[in-house]
């Protein structure tokens, strides 16, 4: 497991169960891989991504929007996913 420091004045657990560094992966390409990597996490664990690519601002809170993983932490180029419950 991986721990990232929590932003200040926050006391939340940032623990996460598996790490990637996407380097400067494009969204496309990052968000498709970002798919079969959460795939064998249970419902409830997290993964801590690293993203470099601009458009991972944008693109990684909108992702977990529509797919219904949750993003725990996002500063650039750092963000903490937990995987959603299977329907």
């Amino acid at each position: 497991m991986t721990r990232l420091p929590a932003a200040p004045g926050c006391a939340a657990d940032l623990t996460s169960h598996a790490a990637w560094d996407a380097g400067a992966m494009g969204c496309g390409e990052l968000l498709l891989e970002l798919r079969f990597r959460l795939q064998p996490l249970q419902a409830g664990q997290r993964l801590s991504l690293v993203a470099r690519d601009p458009g991972a601002v944008e693109d990684m809170p909108a992702w977990c929007r529509l797919t219904g993983h949750k993003l725990i932490q996002a500063d650039h180029p750092h963000y903490l996913i937990e995987r959603r419950s299977d329907p």
